[in-house]
């Protein structure tokens, strides 16, 4: 009776994790059929972000669709940046970990977009997709 006591929050905790697990699948194939409609397109735990002509859209994954959806025009952006931990980091040579957040400065807005993203390198990546489209329209 006391190993049973012993292994019960272990099974607890295998439960949570499954649970957890199928949360996340829920989500990810919620982007997926989002993103069929966009050119590029990014999923990570923090935001979704898609590209389709010269217009943005980025949101927070859920398990049905994304949320909080924003959209923006290329042609209003006026600078791309990418920052690491709150700092402004270069594009050629970002940081392999840290908090990445790409910062989108706009005519329309007073303060910038910031679009958060797990991994730094990626972040970088969409910053010189999204400069060579701005350079282009």
């Amino acid at each position: 009776m006391e190993r049973g006591l012993l292994w019960l929050p272990l099974l607890a905790f295998f439960f949570w994790l499954a649970w957890a697990g199928w949360r996340e699948y829920q989500k990810v194939e919620a982007y997926q059929q989002w993103a069929a409609a966009f050119d590029h397109a990014k999923y990570d735990i923090y935001a979704v972000l898609g590209q389709k002509a010269d217009l943005l859209t980025w949101g927070t994954p859920t398990r049905q669709d994304p949320a909080n959806l924003e959209i923006i025009s290329l042609q209003d952006l006026t600078a791309v940046r990418l920052r690491v931990n709150g700092q402004p980091v270069e594009l050629d040579n970002p940081p392999t970990k840290g908090r990445a957040e790409l910062e989108l400065t706009c005519r329309e807005r007073p303060s910038p977009i910031l679009i958060p993203f797990t991994e730094p390198p990626l972040a970088a990546k969409w910053a010189q997709h999204l400069q060579q489209q701005m350079r282009s329209s």
